[in-house]
This record gives C-alpha cells, sequence and structure tokens, in this order.
C-alpha cells in the first residue's frame, strides 16, 4: 500500500466533513485524532516500556494519542500513536503483542516500530497491515541509551523512522469526535485505572486544562522533566483473556479484545461521561456514544485511552 497526495486528499476531506459538525469550521485543517490543526502525513505508532525502570520515557508529550494495555504480570505498557508531530526520540521501545495487531487495523496500514516479538507470533505480525520498523530492519533509526540498562534503554529516531515509511497510510477517521463539552456529566477531580500489577491515575488541572498523568502513584514527567498530560481520557472497557503466546519467563501474555461493544467513561474539562464503545470488526473505528447513541465530543488535544479489565 503506498500513500499518493490523492488518497490523503480524500481522507482529509471525509475528515473535515465529519469535524465541521462539532464546532471546527472555518479554522482549517485539523487533526482526526487530536481536533487540533495540524494533520500529519503518516501514522507511525511505537510500543513503549512502562514498567518503573523505564521511566521517564521520551516523547510521549508529542504523541497525539496514547494506549494503555495490560501485559504479562499485570503490567502494562505503552502504544503510543505520532502523526501531527514527531519527536527527535522516542522510547524505551520493547516488544509487540498479538493484541496490538489487531488495536492498529483501525489505522489502515500504519507503521509500528518495535524491538522484539515472540517466535510463534511472528509470522502473524509480518502479515498484518502494517509496516514494521524493528531495529534489524532499521538499524540506524534506533540508539542506546549509555545511562540506562538493557533492555530499558532502546530508543527510535522517529524522524528517521517517518522516512523509512514510505508506504504507510494517511491518518483517517478512526471514530473520534471533537467539539464543545455535551451536557450532564459528572464533576471528577480524578480517575484511577487499576490492573493486576499496575494502576494509571488522572488528576484534573483547572490551569492546564489538561488531565495530569500519574504512573502507580507517581506523577508521569518525560525525560525533559514535563508533566504527562491530556486533554481527553477515554477508560475504555474490554475483555482481556490469555492469549496462545508468551514470555520467556513461562508467563502467558494477555489478549486486550477492542472489537466489539462494552462501556466507558470519557474525561474532558474536569468532567466524567459515561459512554458505550462500539467496534464492528477490525478495520472500524471505535465509536464512543451516550446513553442515546448521540457521539461524545472529546476536548482538542492528546487522548490517553486506557483500556481496562471489564471485570
Amino acid at each position: 500500500m503506498v500513500w499518493t497526495g490523492s488518497r490523503r486528499t480524500v481522507l482529509m476531506t471525509a475528515g473535515l466533513s465529519l469535524l465541521a459538525g462539532c464546532g471546527g469550521e472555518g479554522e482549517g485543517e485539523r487533526s482526526l485524532f487530536t481536533g487540533e490543526q495540524g494533520v500529519g502525513e503518516k501514522v507511525l505508532a511505537v510500543k513503549i516500556d512502562n514498567v518503573p525502570a523505564a521511566r521517564p520515557q521520551t516523547g510521549l508529550d508529542k504523541a497525539d494519542i496514547v494506549y494503555v494495555e495490560q501485559v504479562e504480570a499485570g503490567l502494562t505498557r505503552l502504544l503510543a500513536v505520532f502523526a501531527s508531530r514527531f519527536p527527535a526520540t522516542v522510547g524505551p521501545v520493547r516488544s509487540v503483542r498479538e493484541s496490538d495487531l489487531e488495536l492498529l487495523r483501525q489505522f489502515d496500514h500504519p507503521a509500528l516500530a518495535y524491538s522484539g516479538v515472540q517466535s510463534r507470533l511472528l509470522p502473524k505480525v509480518e502479515s498484518a497491515p502494517l509496516t514494521a520498523l524493528t531495529p534489524g530492519r532499521l538499524s540506524d533509526g534506533y540508539v542506546r541509551e549509555p545511562d540506562r540498562s538493557a533492555p530499558h534503554n532502546l530508543y527510535l529516531r522517529a524522524a528517521r523512522a517517518e522516512r523509512a515509511a514510505s508506504d504507510v497510510s494517511a491518518p483517517r477517521d478512526i471514530g473520534f469526535r471533537f467539539g464543545s463539552a455535551p451536557s450532564g456529566g459528572r464533576q471528577a477531580e480524578e480517575r484511577t485505572v487499576r490492573y493486576p500489577a499496575a494502576r494509571v491515575s488522572f488528576s484534573w488541572s483547572e490551569g492546564k486544562r489538561r488531565w495530569l498523568v500519574s504512573m502507580d502513584g507517581k506523577p508521569a514527567r518525560t525525560s525533559g522533566g514535563g508533566r504527562l498530560a491530556a486533554a481527553t481520557v477515554v477508560v475504555q472497557y474490554v475483555k482481556i483473556r490469555s492469549s496462545r503466546y508468551g514470555d520467556r519467563s513461562g508467563g502467558v501474555s494477555p489478549y486486550t479484545e477492542t472489537v466489539g461493544a462494552g462501556r466507558a467513561l470519557v474525561l474532558r474539562d474536569g468532567k466524567e461521561y459515561d459512554a458505550r464503545w462500539r467496534r464492528g470488526k477490525p478495520s472500524d473505528g471505535t465509536s464512543f456514544t451516550d446513553d442515546d447513541g448521540r457521539r461524545l465530543p472529546f476536548a482538542r488535544g492528546p487522548v490517553w485511552v486506557a483500556l481496562a479489565p471489564a471485570d
């Protein structure tokens, strides 16, 4: 699949028509991922480590979307999606999971940067509709940080990855809508999402107009010292089951089901809204609606999606 200018024009025209109904008229091209100005021409996803030894991470503050996913031992990893902005470096980069392949289908044919894959899963990764950017295929696109210990010290040079990803898709509609805050909702100062051995919290800052991110009870910052934050947080309750794959120590990798339907919470502007999510098939985007079936508009800016255990 080769990106062409005409294909991007079609996607942008459709996307802007959808955004126009959400207060986007006359404001120029806006991202389908954040609702802000600045669209981008390519979609790059990066699998990022999230254990304490991997923090603070680099480049997450430039991501349009950050997904929080459960992995082995009840811990979490992050899948960061970039399109409108690319940091100089991003990481630490870690291995891919089967769930990532299903989650990324809604982006059509993105690039995926990762390091390592379970051997039995490799054929499935190689046949997926994505461009894999691994250290073996992009040797000059990765660097080791000498002040960190392996495996938490591998970083992607995002600009090099962007140049190498010549055959990937432009941003397209994945179901997000942006606009003014809807009526209703509940005042919310903080929301914590718990995993078996990890937790992520979002605290509303009226001054910054952002949800400030914390990991395992500590403020989440970038390697440059800035606080990670989101304009909109989605807590998407999903089924998490065992997959057919595992790690070297014998741990079974969980599989997070992102096709289907379920309940969700949408956090924006210091409030939380009950929602329903729906994704009919892997190539579809994910819609978030209220009890009456109306799309819930997100606040413009970075979006964090915590894929939380439904039970």
